[in-house]
């Protein structure tokens, strides 16, 4: 298994830290909660918009989630899904989540809903328009010595770092989840960040080798240097333990092959329990392909509830 410092490598190159200068751009009051959009920076002279959902009658101190847009091929819709403004409730977890009482930030990743080119710079120039922009993100940081993958990490980090900031939430309870991209980024962020003290990954990873193996195409930011050399997602998975992780995977699913997913839950399971950490790990394999059904969100929601709620 591949030490921490051997992976990061393979991420390649982190932005600078800066300071995040939190501005409300926007406010609006719901019946069940506060729907706040926020700006802050990322990086020097890269500030992103962000949906900020504030439960009616918060306490003094809140769990707090990062909920984790999915990619879907969507590029025009990111946070706002999460967030509940978009049309297919499936995947409103960050809605769902701050009506339990959890104080829930949804941002855009690099590239989606407010992160693309203008809309006039995509239509007087094909080659950045969706998938294309997506790709030249991805050549451009491999370019300079970076990576896709480390771009969405850090700018996830700059989103706890901004939970952190707020007085309402219990530093102590954050949590992540997220479908799909977003599962992906669940995995990456929660190995990164151990503030991340529960986490939800739906339907957002498998094995490597099974994937190249089926030859799956996927989004750009799984890709990164060598990392299939030195170690597999299993191993990101085990080496979050003890802490709380739940994977959600659909049998049918056609971007993640059954046999590398189980190989995951196999692993992990042996790596919870030599820890004696095995009520820390979970494991939903539903019949169906690649969604996130009422039945496996309703026992996400309660697990992340015991351990940060």
């Amino acid at each position: 298994m591949a030490n921490r410092n051997e992976i990061l490598k393979c991420l390649g190159d982190f932005p600078k830290k800066c300071d995040l200068d939190i501005e409300i751009i926007q406010t609006i009051q719901k019946e069940t909660h506060t729907l706040q959009l926020v700006r802050y920076n990322v990086e020097e002279q890269e500030r992103v918009d962000a949906w900020l959902l504030v439960p009616e009658g918060a306490k003094k101190k809140n769990p707090a989630v990062i909920a984790i847009h999915q990619h879907a091929g969507e590029y025009y819709l990111g946070k706002s899904e999460p967030a509940g403004l978009s049309k297919d409730s499936m995947y409103h977890y960050g809605l769902d989540l701050c009506l339990r009482g959890y104080v829930v930030l949804c941002p855009d990743h690099l590239g989606f809903e407010d992160r693309r080119p203008k809309e006039y710079e995509r239509y007087e120039n094909t080659h950045i328009q969706d998938g294309g922009y997506e790709r030249f993100l991805f050549c451009k940081y491999i370019s300079e010595g970076s990576t896709l993958q480390a771009k969405y990490l850090s700018d996830l980090v700059r989103g706890i770092d901004l939970l952190e900031s707020l007085d309402f939430v219990d530093k102590n309870k954050i949590g992540a989840i997220g479908h799909s991209l977003g599962g992906q980024e669940t995995l990456w962020l929660t190995w990164y960040d151990e503030r991340i003290k529960a986490a939800v990954c739906s339907c957002g990873i498998g094995q490597l080798k099974t994937i190249f193996r089926n030859m799956i195409n996927h989004n750009f930011a799984m890709f990164t240097f060598g990392l299939s050399k030195i170690c597999d997602i299993s191993d990101l998975v085990c080496d979050i333990a003890p802490r709380p992780f739940m994977m959600i995977n659909g049998s049918r699913d056609g971007l993640f092959p059954i046999d590398g997913v189980e190989e995951i839950i196999s692993e992990a399971k042996r790596k919870y329990q030599s820890l004696q950490a095995e009520n820390n790990f979970y494991s939903i394999i539903f019949e169906g392909g690649h969604c996130f059904p009422d039945d496996a969100k309703r026992e996400a929601y309660a697990w992340l509830d015991k351990f940060i709620k």
